[in-house]
């Protein structure tokens, strides 16, 4: 990419979102820079390329799409921030392990009515934990597109919290801190 296309493409990409511009006269090299910017960037994965700054028709519309996803994932984890996340069978595992102990909770809840509210509480946590563990399965998963990674990669902090995202703390698969000799 010379310097005046990647400049060129870096300007499309960091201007916000909004009015539908045409594609410019020299669309091929146009169209060129932005795909490849946006994939080292991780806004664009290069599988969308069939259908995202495919036709210069679309231009406006596919740039604004790049634009918004430009902003939404400026503060996202990169993929490789993924690899240091267990691998997506064990997440898929833990996922599983945390469904059948829902499910008991859910049978415990029926028939002990008095601890009614200590049994949603549990769930609540149960159902917390598999969010943080779908999310890092999603994550790991490498047929889905780059900016769907991303944004599971963005849940996963918001669930864990920044000092446990620094850190690989990963919570269990269920309340372990629930188990308490009952």
């Amino acid at each position: 990419m010379f310097p005046s296309e990647f400049a060129l493409a870096f300007l499309l990409l960091t201007s916000p979102p909004g009015h539908l511009e045409p594609a410019p006269a020299n669309w091929p090299s146009v169209q060129s820079s932005v795909q490849r910017l946006a994939i080292e960037w991780e806004i664009l994965d290069s599988r969308e390329t069939r259908y995202i700054l495919a036709r210069s028709e679309e231009f406006g519309i596919d740039i604004n799409l790049l634009r918004r996803r430009y902003q939404e994932l400026q503060d996202v984890p990169r993929l490789e921030d993924a690899e240091r996340l267990p691998n997506r069978q064990l997440a898929g595992e833990l996922m599983q392990f945390n469904r059948a102990f829902r499910k008991t909770l859910d049978t415990r809840r029926a028939l002990e009515t008095d601890r009614a509210d200590e049994w949603l509480t549990v769930l609540s946590e149960t159902d917390r934990l598999y969010q943080v563990w779908d999310s890092v399965r999603d994550a790991r998963c490498d047929y889905y597109y780059v900016t769907v990674r991303r944004n599971a990669l963005r849940k996963v902090k918001e669930l864990i919290g920044d000092e446990a995202w620094e850190s690989v703390s990963l919570p269990p698969g269920v309340p372990t801190w629930r188990f308490s000799g009952e």
